[in-house]
């Protein structure tokens, strides 16, 4: 069964004359080891359907399912405990609290699903290590460098037994070499059974997916199973 499924998505911004659409009947599925990026100009409605598809926005019209349960037939409260169990989410500026220590900040989720202090830093403890930062543990957002904030980030998104992990340009306040890393390491989730979505708008990071979609103005316009395609798509639509 698909991870994550997006049925006819529609999201439609304002009214009137200042009526934006920026989904116009957008579907897609991903299954779990499965890591998808999706590609487009800016203004293509990319970050727009990862919000919708992490919980964090609510469709005009369509449907998003996780793990086959229907998102617009939640309660708030029950669509933030699906978030907190099953989807993680990787912002391009980190979000993480300055007050909370690196562990604190992974095992936030946790705590708040009724998991007690002792259980959430454990689990926290184990995705710090896996991405590589576990000495970071007790150190503040301030006292570490972007990438290892944004590996952070990443820890806090995969903590526990998340199924979908959403990334949106999470590189983009990265260097080259830094970027490079936190790829790795969402392919390496991936690999290891999570479902991903990639937004990006470079074609060398869409590589690390399986299959890249390209949007346009709302519209899903393409689709290739091969990454390497993802040069030839930016340059068919124009966008160099």
């Amino acid at each position: 069964m698909s991870v994550l499924v997006v049925r006819d998505l529609t999201r439609v911004h304002g009214h009137g004359e200042s009526e934006v659409h920026a989904l116009r009947g957008v579907s897609m599925s991903v299954d779990p080891g499965e890591l998808v990026a999706v590609m487009g100009p800016s203004g293509s409605g990319k970050s727009t359907l990862l919000t919708i598809a992490g919980g964090l926005d609510s469709p005009t019209g369509g449907s998003v399912l996780i793990e086959g349960t229907e998102l617009t037939g939640l309660s708030r409260k029950q669509l933030a405990a699906l978030r907190r169990r099953s989807v993680g989410y990787v912002f391009q500026d980190f979000n993480l609290i300055p007050a909370l220590t690196a562990a604190e900040n992974v095992a936030l989720p946790r705590e708040l699903d009724g998991d007690s202090t002792r259980a959430a830093r454990t689990l926290a403890l184990a995705a710090l290590d896996e991405v590589g930062t576990a000495e970071l543990a007790d150190r503040f957002p301030d006292d570490m460098s972007g990438g290892q904030q944004q590996r952070v980030a990443i820890a806090r998104a995969v903590v526990g037994d998340r199924r979908l992990v959403l990334a949106d340009e999470p590189t983009g306040a990265l260097d080259t070499e830094t970027g490079e890393q936190v790829l790795r390491l969402l392919r390496a989730r991936c690999d290891a059974g999570a479902a991903g979505v990639l937004v990006t708008h470079e074609a060398r990071h869409a590589a690390w997916a399986d299959r890249v979609l390209f949007l346009r103005d709302g519209l899903m316009i393409d689709e290739t199973g091969r990454p390497s395609d993802a040069e030839s798509l930016l340059d068919s639509t124009g966008r160099r």
